[in-house]
């Protein structure tokens, strides 16, 4: 097994694991439909920064934080980076529980063939022919379910360019996963805390008046924390456009949870788009395999 397959497993394991998180995270969130959700994105913050923060202490990463909060412009793309995941969560949040699941779900099905687009003009990487057609299918599959979207579908295009943004400025920036994203928590936990603050001494804030709800929120920085880990670290690992498809699992899961937990109807529209999403899937998955396979092939043998 050559070096850089065994890195590409390992990128297509942690993105799994990143995505198949985010893909069942609305039944978390159902559970939080009664606190607004600017206070359940200041909570995932601050008890995000109290998870890495003991992630940071066990792996010995303050020094290479304290490295990174030195230099400058790594400082000025994690601030934005921060800015464009905060953004992202405070408008899924308001996807799920103001009802517009169609919306959120479109959003990050939207969020691959932004990737795709970048990895290919920013990042130069070719695709062959039969990945070009599985993008124009899924693009196709999108735009049919689009239709539905109606007067919300600024939640679908600022999902999906929130957070693919976010994935390539992750990429190219010279740090990792732990120390990245707890310096992004660390510049946002000043903001959530001074507003949540502002209302718990309004009355209006959600903590400390039922246990149930204060729990969910203190486990909301772990699950907060955890995907995004395994997504930055995955994003290392993987070609762009190939962790752009790989995003499908998210959305995908999202629709099943829709149809068969929460009862909602599965349009027409939903089952054109699956297909032409999976069928596309398919096929950008077996190039990669194929592709794989024959730059091991062509990969001299090292003899001991």
């Amino acid at each position: 097994m050559t070096e850089d397959y065994a890195r590409a497993r390992a990128g297509l394991l942690l993105g799994l694991g990143a995505y198949v998180t985010w893909g069942i995270m609305p039944l978390f969130f159902k559970l939080l439909a009664d606190v607004p959700a600017s206070q359940i994105v200041a909570h995932r913050i601050i008890w995000s920064l109290v998870f890495l923060a003991g992630l940071a202490s066990w792996w010995k990463s303050w020094p290479a934080v304290r490295l990174a909060l030195a230099a400058p412009r790594l400082l000025l793309v994690l601030v934005l980076t921060a800015a464009l995941i905060s953004i992202n969560w405070l408008v899924y949040i308001y996807a799920v529980v103001s009802g517009h699941v169609l919306e959120g779900s479109l959003g990050y099905y939207l969020n691959p063939l932004v990737n795709v687009l970048l990895g290919v003009f920013l990042l130069k990487e070719r695709l062959t022919l039969p990945q070009k057609g599985a993008v124009l299918l899924a693009a196709a599959g999108v735009a049919v379910l689009a239709l539905g979207a109606g007067d919300a579908l600024w939640i679908s295009l600022t999902l999906a360019a929130s957070f693919a943004l976010y994935g390539f400025l992750r990429k190219v920036t010279p740090v990792e996963a732990v120390e990245g994203l707890t310096i992004e928590t660390l510049i946002l936990t000043p903001i959530a805390l001074g507003w949540l603050v502002w209302l718990q001494g309004q009355g209006e804030g959600a903590f400390l008046t039922d246990g149930a709800t204060d729990i969910l929120l203190i486990i909301g920085g772990a699950l907060t924390a955890i995907p995004l880990l395994l997504f930055t670290a995955a994003a290392k690992r993987l070609r762009y456009s190939t962790l752009g498809f790989l995003q499908y699992v998210a959305p995908s899961l999202q629709f099943l949870l829709a149809v068969l937990v929460f009862g909602e109807k599965l349009t027409p529209a939903h089952i054109l788009c699956f297909g032409a999403i999976w069928t596309a899937l398919f096929i950008f998955a077996f190039e990669g395999l194929r592709g794989a396979r024959a730059a091991a092939r062509a990969q001299p043998e090292v003899t001991p």
